[in-house]
């Protein structure tokens, strides 16, 4: 069981079992998502989480195929690339009658092809008889509906729910009908072709007469609808696989694109793009990467800023879409319970009955203190990357409503440094991107008091003011634009001065309600390279430390380091390894030039990836040291795939090529670009600046890369520093 329960007045995320089945197949559309087991079956009994979930609620949780009453036997399953279809292949076992063998295992071949699109689950089941005589077969499918909140479902107790309707047949549909607490009825339409022989309340049976050769198909769809009335969808599943294909094609397009000389990177690069794109929803203010499948698949400010600036430089209308829907979900008022404040940029947006009851605080919660610099840096970082000056006037205004913010609000006392307290009596405790409840300690372990001033967060600020201040000058406002440097440079004097640990090698995780630094050596300190505010001299120390053992682990950097108080390789955040975290710590030690440092990490990142399944790199795994003949060990229930670890390769990628586009002066540079030693070449394909695009090629050799333009369109000057 997993689930965020209250201690006190903190939120804890509890894991009393492991999963039932340790890699679900994950198929996510828009709002909602799937879980599968091996076979293609839901079978969520107890505290399991697989299910088909709409808007955080399970609206199937229970989809068994048995034949003669038997599970089938299981062949293989895949997910296609592009993550649009399960693939799962099964044959039946040994099937008796009255203790003499009928039917023997593997006569029958069943392929199931099951797919999401339009707030629905589609499959397709087909059934192939390679026997020599004919057989007489019962197929059953079970279904049932407990509509259970995804709160419920992670551990989160309710006293009271809504009413749940029993079943009932409307002609080839089942249905299942839930009314909730919040005023909304939810119905799960279970429909099959052919109708099936029997009906039941939970289960339907055909009786099927195969001949040698025979092949039968049937199809069942389960739609996902809020209201009384059905919505119309697609005629039936060619229609609704031909449609997902294409808005998968469509996804696609606008994109550069990358090729290697190394299949098994290939391979991470593919898996990448498909996740992000799974995990991508097409909201009415543009795409927008949801954070990850299954806990998270839901807009989070944090998350989606950052998938956006690893993907910025392949894909800036990613980017365009994350603001745009940040932008227009942006505070405007107080409100306590919401930790909201004018300006502040979104935490966390959810769409469930406990949501929207207020159960839980999360339906429009801002309790984050990094997103608000992080918007205003990520607006800075598009318009760089694409001059388009026309979104920046319109965005403009949000734009100054978070740094006013900043300034007012994020900065409680006025020291100039950005801290957080929580307002809300629900809201979470830690609201930087460690936001376990004991994830900012001293060296003694004591946990520190708010207002907590992180390291990570001052650099995030320092970034802000500086592409404030670029965004203010390509508008016109010379005034501010100087306000915002000045206010740049004081950050960073002071920072130095009050973060920085000589006996750690690093700054400080945060300095606590009374101005006291928490000197812990963590990842956070890292960030502050990605952003510039480090230090030249402390750049340096911090990339020989994070290369020493009680950081470096073989496989990435530690959260927190081995020997610190409340270390731990198998907690959340005080010791386990997190992709994107790596991902931007890896882009600042290119941007003071230990490129090395950094192709180290990436190195790490990509051996690991050949032990995840589908190499797709999970949210996080367990800091323990790399073994000889061993993979790294899974954290039990990290999402995957999530957004910003999909994205993490692509950051990555860019600090290893010095990879930097100024598209206002037309500009695309590569300063010492490197590869790592398990890529010979590397394409980059349609990299689009402005009306310009560009193909590259880059090629190691034994000291340095050398660059070809392969194809050049449009005005652009390419530059290439060694």
């Amino acid at each position: 069981m997993t689930g965020p329960i209250r201690i006190g007045d903190e939120w804890y995320v509890t894991v009393a079992a492991a999963r039932a089945d340790n890699n679900p197949y994950v198929l996510k559309s828009d709002d909602s998502f799937a879980l599968f087991d091996r076979v293609g079956d839901i079978r969520a009994w107890g505290e399991g989480e697989q299910g088909l979930y709409h808007r955080d609620t399970r609206y199937l949780s229970r989809m068994e195929l048995l034949v003669d009453g038997l599970r089938p036997m299981f062949l293989g399953a895949t997910v296609k690339e592009r993550n649009n279809l399960l693939i799962v292949e099964a044959m039946n076992p040994d099937l008796l009658a009255d203790g003499a063998l009928r039917v023997p295992k593997g006569e029958i071949h069943l392929f199931r092809a099951k797919l999401l699109w339009d707030d629905a689950c589609w499959e397709h089941l087909r059934l192939t008889h390679h026997g020599l005589e004919a057989v007489d077969l019962e197929l059953t499918l079970q279904f049932d509906a407990d509509f259970r909140d995804l709160f419920e479902v992670r551990g989160t107790a309710r006293a009271q729910r809504g009413t749940a309707h029993p079943p009932r047949r409307q002609g080839d549909t089942l249905e299942f009908a839930y009314d909730g607490l919040d005023g909304l009825r939810r119905t799960s339409r279970v429909t099959l072709q052919p109708s099936p022989d029997t009906w039941g309340e939970r289960e339907v049976r055909y009786r099927l007469h195969l001949t040698p050769g025979a092949e039968l198909h049937l199809y069942c769809t389960v739609a996902c609808d809020v209201g009384e009335t059905p919505r119309t969808r697609a005629p039936g599943y060619d229609a609704a696989f031909r449609a997902n294909a294409q808005a998968r094609e469509h996804q696609a397009r606008g994109a550069g694109r990358i090729r290697s000389s190394n299949p098994l990177v290939e391979r991470w690069l593919e898996r990448s793009v498909a996740d992000v794109a799974m995990l991508t929803t097409e909201l009415p203010t543009g795409p927008y990467p949801y954070a990850g499948v299954p806990w998270y698949s839901t807009t989070f400010g944090r998350d989606g800023l950052i998938t956006a600036r690893e993907l910025l430089w392949l894909d800036p209308a990613l980017a365009r879409g994350v603001l745009e829907c940040l932008a227009a979900s942006q505070a405007t008022a107080v409100d306590d319970e919401r930790d909201a404040e004018p300006g502040k940029i979104l935490h966390e947006a959810r769409q469930c009955e406990m949501a929207r009851t207020r159960e839980v605080p999360f339906e429009r919660y801002y309790g984050t203190i990094d997103a608000t610099p992080l918007f205003v840096a990520l607006a800075g970082a598009y318009w760089r990357r694409t001059a388009d000056l026309a979104f920046v006037r319109r965005l403009w205004p949000h734009v100054l409503a978070a740094l006013q913010w900043i300034d007012r609000w994020g900065d409680r006392d006025g020291d100039g440094f950005v801290e957080y307290a929580r307002r809300s009596s629900r809201g979470l405790a830690q609201q930087g991107w460690k936001d376990s409840h004991d994830s900012v300690f001293h060296a003694d372990g004591r946990l520190a008091e708010a207002p907590i001033a992180l390291c990570e967060v001052q650099a995030y600020v320092y970034e802000a003011k500086r592409y404030g201040a670029e965004l203010a000058a390509a508008l016109g406002e010379s005034t501010l634009a100087q306000q915002l440097e000045d206010q740049a440079a004081a950050l960073r004097r002071a920072f130095h001065a009050r973060f920085w640990c000589e006996e750690l090698g690093l700054y400080a995780i945060a300095l606590d309600g009374a101005k006291a630094p928490c000197r812990v050596a963590t990842s956070n300190a890292g960030h502050t390279m990605w952003t510039g505010i480090a230090a030249p001299e402390h750049a340096a120390r911090m990339a020989q430390r994070f290369g020493e053992p009680d950081f470096w682990t073989g496989w990435g950097i530690r959260t927190v380091a081995a020997g610190q108080a409340r270390y731990n390789p198998m907690s959340y955040h005080n010791g386990s390894i997190w992709p994107h975290d790596n991902a931007l710590v890896a882009m600042g030690l290119a941007r003071y030039g230990h490129t090395d440092a950094a192709t180290r990490v990436m190195d790490g990142l990509f051996e690991a990836t050949l032990h995840f399944a589908q190499h797709r790199m999970p949210e996080l795994f367990c800091g323990f040291h790399r073994r000889d003949g061993e993979g790294p060990t899974l954290y039990p229930v990290a999402c995957a795939p999530q957004a910003w670890s999909a994205a993490a390769v692509f950051g990555m990628l860019q600090a290893n090529l010095g990879l930097e586009i100024d598209a206002p002066a037309g500009v695309l540079s590569l300063r010492s670009p490197r590869l790592p030693a398990f890529i010979d070449w590397l394409a980059l394909h349609d990299l689009r600046v402005g009306e310009a695009s560009v193909d590259l090629l880059l090629r190691r050799y034994d000291r340095d890369v050398g660059v070809q333009i392969t194809r050049k369109d449009g005005p652009l000057e390419v530059r290439v520093a060694v």
